[in-house]
């Protein structure tokens, strides 16, 4: 999630201002998403087109440019889950809020503006009607169905797009791509209660309410097996992506070098030191420095950062300082050796010795709360879902 927020934030989104687009579509079309990759990538691609023409038409400066040398910028994140550990299927989309024109040997930016409350409401009407057509043109929905969820005044169609990131503010950029490219769960939502697994939904910075009953309606009860099975649920199928780029930002798109390059921090261009003279007058003739050319380091990609630096990037300190004199500290060996192993972890205070590890065995019959014998003749099987799993 770090690292691929780091890396978009640095290399690949240019120095403008960006806005989020968020779609989720009603529970009736979100199976045949969940089931079929192509209807997904369908329903991608019509969102996509649907935000192009909405930025174009809010583009002042193109209104006699051809539309075929526009394009947008958008890195799009496939979200398959929901906030409670629920099967979701929605899409978070960070577009450059603007268009690009192509122009012979160069790349000009439009902004959009007015892009308000209004527009939104346009774009969803837009996408509901031609994604409900589609699903009709696919035989996944009848007619007369879809001529009744275009009627219904809460149809199940969500756009927002009301976070936008101004140009300057490139650590606002990163904490949206890290929410974008966020994991299924996160750990400290997770608590341990006796017996039972307890996951908070709500918002870490939200106060949890209760229902008539008492019960908190923003946490999930679960068991071992049921918190398995509903992870379980959410892994996406193999060999697909994530998230995609598209536009200007497409991996296959000629503009992407030139674009791209906005990402990099403006240079400072300092005075070349002339070092000629010093040099000459300190090394004497005869003991010239041998221009021996260094070793070139190993090509690193730069969308790959080293541990230490994506710690750095989210708590803001630097894992290999010092805590005693501040400076930088660096891995010098990696000791495999038993013997030496053991002489360390007794100097520090560890236990050298491992813990002792029980045998496997099967897993336990809830039955009356005890391990009751039974006859071998008779096996009977254990309803897993509704056995209480103990501590």
């Amino acid at each position: 999630m770090v690292e691929t927020a780091a890396h978009l934030t640095d290399h690949v989104f240019p120095r403008l201002p960006v806005r989020q687009w968020v779609l989720s579509v009603p529970k009736r079309l979100r199976y045949f998403m969940q089931r079929d990759g192509a209807v997904l990538n369908m329903v991608l691609r019509i969102f996509l087109r649907v935000i192009a023409q909405s930025l174009q038409a809010h583009c002042a400066g193109v209104a006699q440019v051809d539309r075929a040398t526009l394009h947008i910028g958008a890195v799009a994140f496939i979200h398959r889950f929901g906030s409670s550990l629920n099967g979701h299927v929605h899409f978070h989309v960070c577009v450059v809020d603007g268009v690009f024109e192509e122009v012979p040997g160069d790349v000009i930016f439009h902004p959009a503006s007015a892009i308000d409350k209004t527009t939104v409401a346009q774009v969803q009407a837009t996408l509901r009607s031609r994604i409900l057509r589609a699903f009709v043109g696919r035989g996944l929905l009848e007619s007369f169905d879809a001529k009744d969820m275009l009627g219904y005044q809460h149809s199940g169609f969500s756009v927002d797009a009301g976070v936008c990131i101004e140009a300057h503010d490139r650590a606002a950029l990163e904490r949206l791509l890290r929410y974008c490219a966020r994991p299924p769960f996160a750990m400290d939502r997770l608590r341990k209660e006796g017996a039972s697994l307890v996951y908070r939904c709500a918002k870490q910075h939200s106060e949890p309410g209760s229902d008539k009953r008492g019960a908190r309606v923003d946490e999930l009860i679960l068991t071992p097996l049921e918190l398995i099975d509903r992870i379980a649920a959410l892994v996406p199928p193999p060999r697909t992506h994530r998230h995609r780029y598209f536009g200007v930002l497409a991996p296959n798109s000629p503009l992407r070098a030139a674009v791209t390059a906005m990402a990099q921090p403006p240079t400072r261009q300092t005075e070349p030191s002339n070092m000629s003279e010093g040099a000459s007058a300190v090394v004497a003739l005869g003991h010239a420095i041998p221009t021996t050319p260094e070793p070139a380091p190993p090509k690193r990609s730069p969308a790959h950062y080293l541990w230490a630096v994506l710690i750095a990037r989210i708590y803001e300190v630097f894992p290999l300082s010092c805590p005693l004199c501040g400076g930088q500290m660096r891995l010098i060996a990696f000791i495999t050796e038993g013997v030496q192993i053991r002489r360390i972890l007794e100097h520090i205070g560890v236990d050298s010795e491992p813990p002792h590890i029980f045998p496997a065995r099967g897993p336990p019959l809830w039955d009356d709360g005890g391990d009751a014998q039974m006859d071998e003749a008779v096996q009977v099987e254990p309803d897993w879902d509704l056995a209480a799993q103990p501590a």
